[in-house]
């Protein structure tokens, strides 16, 4: 698996468990909390294979942004959860950052 696939991995497992810890009801829900620490155990695992090749800063970088980006969507669309206009700006400016590192910086593997 390559460092992206990794880090691609790690981000969809955190994602899936930040939705499961929404469906968890502050841990109240047995398998939706399961599923939330088993979702975040693995993708820490995968996160760790991403960066013995791509720079942890940059890294983190990318799974924090997509991140974002992602369960904003999933928020939108499972959970009914509204986005203003602020926030649409904000989520843009995220993506925009996330290109820019991935495709203008000199210090992201080839």
């Amino acid at each position: 698996m390559t460092a992206y696939g990794a880090l691609g991995a790690a981000i969809v497992l955190e994602v899936a468990g930040t939705t499961f810890l929404q469906m968890s009801e502050q841990f109240t829900k047995l398998v939706p909390t399961l599923l939330m620490a088993a979702c975040y155990l693995v993708a820490f695992y995968f996160l760790t294979l991403a960066i013995k090749t791509i720079p942890i800063g940059l890294a983190y970088a990318i799974w924090s942004g997509l991140g974002i980006l992602l369960i904003s969507a999933i928020g939108y669309v499972l959970f009914r959860q509204s986005l203003d206009v602020a926030a649409m700006i904000g989520l843009g400016f995220i993506v925009a950052g996330v290109i820019i590192v991935n495709v203008f910086s000199k210090s992201m593997p080839l």
